[in-house]
């Protein structure tokens, strides 16, 4: 099972890999290379995408901490290719003239919208091959359950061990895996002999259970919740008053898209720190509860009476449920934030709002404070929390201790810090394209990490998690997390008004409405093509054709199934015939011996009478 975990995580680290070369060969390199015309606001109306796009990206923001802008996301980092908010909605133009004698053109705009598109389609596609492959493992594992125990005895031994202790593991995990197959053996025949009072007395705790474990959703919820808004609002508080104290031309050096920028004025009373704190404090506290909560559920499951394998996945589940759920709060509150007050306001009339200027910006910012407070608390926990218990646990003769300090690799919830990372990063990749490459890095590290957790702070978990020998499962947490985060990139790019003063959808009215006028201007025969796609003249038709394959699939997956029925009763009654035989020859065997015995004794008995008859 760990082997299963590092190898996913080594296929999360190329598949971040292959998005960040998507990310760079399409957006970044041609951002960085490619130069854009330089539009001026004179003579285009004040509240134009243009003139506002010009007033946001002419701000000072040089004057902040450098250390707080790269943490944060903030200041001149701001104005890099790290976010959505530099890149141009222009169509370049450019010279090949050593390949072609002509004029070139790449649509910014276009690729913004189809590089998302393609690593989108890619991570579906790789999820369902690896995951339909682990499906396959299961299926060829679950067609020896007759044979369980034989499986596990004769063939369960890996031959590649060649030292003690890994010897010594192998043994335990087979004695662990035998143990689990008994205990759920034992728990299906007591199941089969509850009584009915029995029965009702666990399903009300089942349900007390559930419902605590709803409240304690909830409450993570709303907690997530009032503190996001109570960070908002004092930041705001704390921002108002050196805003309406600074002059115009000062003011005009403020980007509003965060209450950070407080750090470059000359005076900050509320101090850098504090305002950096509040910055984190949802992330801190989301992370936190991502630890905590777990630890609860963990707890309460011992009273609702499960099968070891059902508590494993029950509490993954939940975990589940208590990280996206967490994420989805979040998501609504910034939504929350960049909508209010009439949306984004135009760069040249935001002097003294507090309003977000580049929502997509934001968000981005919002979810790259995610990732390196949820990177930094992985590596102080492991290190300054893990490591010295994990010492006291091995150097300390009181059992106490020893029950404080010692710790197992408990794989779900290790499975979980890296699907949710990978949530993040598919969540955030549209508003800060960098995020894959952070991702990257961040799995590289990660890895040897978590290397470090399992050699050195950890011992083997007692619990032997069966599924964890294929991807199926991971892969299935992972497609939740996948459709999860695509839901509001999704939502953003059909129904949210894009800023008007940054991004490559400047001054429209959404981003599929870049699309559609896109699709405008293909050839009229494409465009015929496309809409006769979508007709019922030929949906109906193709409809009926595909229920047509699936039926006939559905056929050949029956007539298999019963072929492979069929073989097996032949196995069967093919080892019957065997032992028919070989019982049919064994008492042949017999009679021969027998006959052979009579014999022997019988020309034993004639030489002793012709001895007795010759000594006469």
């Amino acid at each position: 099972g760990v082997v299963s975990y590092f190898l996913f995580l080594k296929w999360l680290l190329f598949l971040n890999l292959t998005i960040s070369l998507f990310v760079i060969l399409f957006l970044i390199l041609p951002k960085v290379l490619l130069v854009e015309d330089t539009r001026k606001c004179e003579g285009f109306p004040q509240n134009s995408s243009t003139c506002c796009s010009e007033a946001y990206l002419d701000r000072n923001l040089t004057d902040s901490n450098i250390v707080l802008d790269v943490i944060q996301g903030t200041g001149w980092m701001e104005r890099t290719i790290l976010f959505y908010g530099v890149y141009s909605d222009q169509i370049y133009t450019y010279y090949l003239k050593n390949l072609l004698e002509k004029q070139m053109y790449y649509n910014m705009p276009l690729a913004y919208i189809l590089v998302p598109i393609a690593w989108a389609l890619l991570s579906l596609v790789t999820i369902a091959r690896s995951g339909a492959r682990g499906f396959k493992e299961r299926l060829v594992e679950s067609e020896g359950q007759f044979y369980l125990y034989c499986n596990i005895v004769f063939g369960g031994w890996d031959f590649c061990i060649h030292n003690d202790r890994s010897a010594k593991i192998k043994h335990k995990a087979i004695f662990n895996e035998i143990k689990g197959c008994l205990e759920e053996e034992r728990y299906k025949e007591e199941k089969s002999s509850r009584s009915r009072e029995s029965q009702i007395l666990l399903f009300l705790k089942r349900l007390l259970v559930n419902l605590i474990v709803f409240v304690i959703l909830i409450a993570s919820g709303v907690f997530i919740y009032f503190v996001f808004y109570y960070s908002m609002e004092q930041l705001k508080s704390n921002s108002t008053p050196l805003l309406q104290n600074t002059p115009l031309t000062e003011s005009l050096n403020f980007n509003s898209t965060r209450a950070e920028k407080l750090l470059s004025f000359t005076v900050d009373p509320f101090g850098q720190l504090q305002v950096t704190f509040l910055e984190f404090l949802p992330f801190f506290c989301i992370v936190i509860l991502n630890i905590i909560v777990p630890v609860l559920f963990g707890y309460l499951i011992q009273f609702e009476n499960y099968v070891p394998a059902s508590v494993i996945i029950i509490t993954l589940l939940r975990t589940v449920l208590l990280r996206l759920s967490s994420l989805a709060v979040l998501l609504w509150q910034i939504h929350m934030h960049i909508t209010k007050d009439n949306g984004v306001q135009c760069a040249l009339n935001n002097e003294t709002s507090a309003s977000v200027e580049c929502w997509e910006t934001y968000v981005g910012q919002q979810l790259y404070k995610l990732i390196l407070t949820d990177f930094a608390v992985q590596f102080v926990t492991t290190f300054f929390i893990n490591l010295p218990r994990a010492f006291v646990a091995r150097h300390s003769n009181s059992r106490c201790l020893k029950i404080i300090g010692e710790q197992d690799f408990y794989l779900p919830k290790h499975v979980l810090d890296i699907v949710y990372t990978q949530t993040i990063i598919w969540m955030g990749t549209f508003f800060c394209p960098f995020l894959p490459i952070i991702g990257t890095i961040f799995y590289f590290l990660i890895f040897y990490v978590k290397k470090f957790t399992c050699l050195v702070n950890c011992t083997p978990s007692p619990v032997v998690y069966k599924a964890s020998k294929s991807k199926s499962l991971f892969m299935s947490v992972l497609l939740l997390g996948f459709i999860i985060s695509m839901t509001p990139v999704a939502y953003s790019i059909a129904e949210i008004v894009p800023s008007v003063n940054c991004g490559p959808y400047r001054g429209l009215g959404t981003v599929w409405e870049f699309v559609i006028l896109t699709f405008n201007t293909f050839p009229g025969f494409i465009r015929d093509a496309i809409f006769f796609v979508g007709k019922s003249t030929f949906a109906v038709p193709a409809f009926a054709i595909l229920l047509f394959f699936l039926y006939y699939y559905w056929a050949v997956a029956t007539a298999n199934r019963h072929m492979v029925a069929v073989l097996k009763n032949q196995l069967v009654l093919e080892g019957h015939d065997k032992q028919f035989l070989l019982n049919r020859l064994s008492a042949f065997i017999r009679q021969h011996q027998k006959r052979c015995e009579r014999r022997n004794r019988a020309s034993f008995a004639d030489d002793d009478s012709s001895i007795r008859q010759s000594s006469r």
